[in-house]
């Protein structure tokens, strides 16, 4: 039985505490139609920082909670495969009782609202957004003959086991495509990721690579049936649009692409204002 207690009074962040005993951190702002955000591997409910002002300032009820084993919610050390994340925000949503609810999710956090609403969303979601994410599937595969290749999966697999700190701040470099000819680098955007991945359990962010890279999404794609968006960056290093982005929209029944020329996987806080505006139009749409 989902358990649910309040940090502080009135702070406006709280935990449930899920069927197995972990306990899920979460925000929780103001009133309005509910828009629940969904992060990326390895980060936290902070990463939607720009996201959250933006709509609560427009009259919108914003949730975001930090995933299993990241952020502030327990480090973990069993239950980090997708279904379970799905199960995790179906036992806040019921715990909250939200009901015409928007799902927004970046990244891994694409392919966990994606999971939600095709398994568990029961009718209380309306619409969803997925941004730079995973489905349908990442990794390079009989299915996914052009996804990334293992590898590169390997790599990220090293990095997080062996020297993680380090890893964790020589990765924003293509995450936010600061490697690229003429790129203007944010130190303080570089150090926030960096910050927000080591919050989190090494454990839960390792078993949550063969999460994101494996993972095969095609039958919840084929599944949902409310309006989705897809948000992708053509020059995405992480998930690379062809085989992400560009195929999922084709699934979808009723999706609706919007792809940027020149932009990086974290688009959201690069380039905030462009698409919390696309967002916007399609909530209002």
């Amino acid at each position: 039985m989902t358990q649910h207690r309040t940090k502080e009074a009135n702070a406006g962040s709280a935990y449930i505490t899920v069927g197995d005993g972990t306990e899920i951190y979460y925000k929780d702002w103001g009133s309005g139609q509910p828009l629940v955000f969904h992060h990326g591997w390895p980060l936290s409910s902070d990463d939607w920082d720009a996201q959250l002002m933006f709509f609560l300032a427009r009259g919108y009820r914003v949730i975001a909670h930090d995933r299993r084993g990241h952020g502030r919610s327990t480090q973990t050390v069993s239950g980090n495969d997708m279904d379970t994340y799905a199960s995790d925000v179906a036992e806040l949503v019921t715990a909250l009782d939200l009901k015409d609810a928007v799902h927004i999710g970046h990244s891994t956090g694409g392919g966990e609202v994606i999971r939600y609403v095709a398994r568990h969303a029961n009718g209380r979601a309306v619409k969803a957004v997925i941004i730079s994410a995973i489905p349908p599937t990442l990794m390079k595969s009989d299915r996914n003959p052009d996804g990334v290749p293992r590898e590169a999966i390997d790599g990220i697999r090293d990095g997080t086991a062996n020297h993680r700190s380090q890893f964790y701040q020589d990765i924003t470099m293509p995450f936010y495509g600061y490697n690229r000819p003429g790129a203007v680098v944010s130190q303080g955007i570089r150090d926030n990721w960096w910050r927000q991945g080591m919050m989190g359990g090494i454990k839960a962010h390792y078993d949550c690579i063969q999460v994101f890279s494996e993972t095969e999404f095609y039958d919840d794609l084929e599944m949902i049936d409310i309006p989705v968006l897809v948000m992708h960056g053509e020059d995405d290093q992480i998930a690379p649009f062809a085989t992400t982005g560009a195929k999922s929209v084709k699934l979808l029944r009723r999706g609706e692409l919007k792809s940027y020329p020149g932009l990086p996987h974290g688009m959201p806080t690069t380039h905030a204002e462009i698409i919390n505006a696309d967002i916007l139009a399609f909530l209002k749409g």
